[in-house]
């Protein structure tokens, strides 16, 4: 792609880019507390202090919002997960990577990934391919390092159910995982990691 060269003057500005950050994050979290399908535009310009007309100039539609709050973040955890393949080749330390980044990810952010894991289902037609797409391809940077470590006589084979049922573990923490609890992301991350390791030993 050729580069576009400095920004133009109708680039969104810092302060609006800084809005949109904000509404995101305020939105997120009325989705998480409340559902997506419970929440109207009107609330959500309540919660940000902005009008319909006011909010409308930052957002497209609710729908919209929710897809940009998904993507952000499932698009994070693919690159995450697509660098780690090329740069880190012993199948067990990538998953010890890939399992404290996943945790750290949802951790810091968890109202945005309750959102990803609970509400991503509300979105429709091209929205809902695109963050389909996002986690086939999360997916299958596990399913990569699992096979590669079976061609190096490291694990045992695994149904595909199995390695859903394994990120279930990990995305399903949204819903007790608490930032103040008596363990750090990290702390439950090696544990994940320690019983993946477990069941794919051969």
């Amino acid at each position: 792609m050729a580069d576009p060269g400095p920004a133009l003057s109708s680039a969104p500005t810092a302060p609006a880019t800084q809005q949109r950050e904000r509404i995101q994050q305020i939105a997120a979290k009325l989705f998480a507390d409340r559902g997506y399908r419970a929440i109207g535009v009107a609330e959500i310009g309540e919660a940000v202090g902005l009008g319909r007309g006011a909010l409308y100039y930052h957002i497209n539609s609710k729908e919209d919002l929710l897809f940009n709050i998904v993507v952000r973040y499932i698009e994070d955890l693919v690159i995450f997960g697509q660098g780690t393949l090329q740069k880190e080749p012993d199948p067990r330390q990538r998953v010890r990577r890939l399992s404290r980044y996943l945790m750290r990810v949802i951790a810091q952010n968890l109202p945005e990934m309750t959102v990803c894991f609970r509400e991503a289902d509300a979105l429709t037609g091209q929205r809902h391919k695109i963050v389909s797409d996002l986690h086939q391809q999360y997916q299958d940077v596990w399913h990569r390092t699992f096979k590669e470590g079976e061609a190096q006589g490291l694990f045992k084979s695994l149904p595909l159910v199995a390695l859903k049922g394994i990120l279930g573990m990990y995305f399903y923490s949204f819903l007790w995982f608490k930032p103040s609890g008596k363990h750090t992301s990290d702390e439950i991350a090696d544990i994940f990691a320690d019983m993946v390791l477990k069941i794919l030993e051969k």
